[in-house]
């Protein structure tokens, strides 16, 4: 199966606007763009949650995009000049830029799902970005509970 939305045309910059605008929907009360180098690496946002303010970041791996692009192209056989330049459009674009556009546009299609449930009632804007929670230490909380299981489910052992 290919990867989602690996057709894309649309910009990285337009996507992320959308991602923005998608979120100003729902009350954050700050929207920012963190980079590594040229690139937009994450759309970090602010929450009032109970009184509250909740920091958020949406990180784009990229290349984790990148590296499925490049497996479907070697499965597909479609490597550069395996089958000389009259296949070469068949090939799926595994360039910087293009797998950038790619996973921005997977994110993109990912928040308007999730926020999709909060319109039915069945979560709340923090349960459904709770993953992306930032802490203290400037991890997320996905991140800290994959650094350390533990960290808030224990051994699951009976206390």
């Amino acid at each position: 199966m290919a990867i989602l939305n690996y057709t894309t045309k649309k910009p990285a910059a337009e996507t992320i606007g959308e991602i923005q605008e998608i979120l100003a929907r729902y009350d954050v009360s700050g929207i920012m763009t963190e980079y590594e180098g040229r690139q937009v690496s994450s759309v970090s946002f602010k929450l009032d949650i109970n009184g509250q303010t909740i920091s958020f970041r949406l990180p784009c791996n990229w290349r984790a995009v990148q590296a499925v692009l490049a497996e479907q192209n070697a499965n597909r056989g479609y490597r550069r000049g395996q089958y000389g330049s009259k296949h070469k459009e068949k090939r799926i674009d595994d360039s910087d830029e293009h797998a950038i556009r790619v996973a921005w546009r997977i994110i993109k299609d990912w928040v308007e799902a999730q926020l999709a449930l909060v319109e039915i009632n069945m979560a709340t804007v923090p349960q459904i970005f709770l993953p992306y929670a930032i802490l203290r230490d400037g991890r997320t909380l996905g991140e800290k509970i994959a650094a350390d299981p533990a960290f808030l489910l224990g051994d699951g052992k009976a206390a």
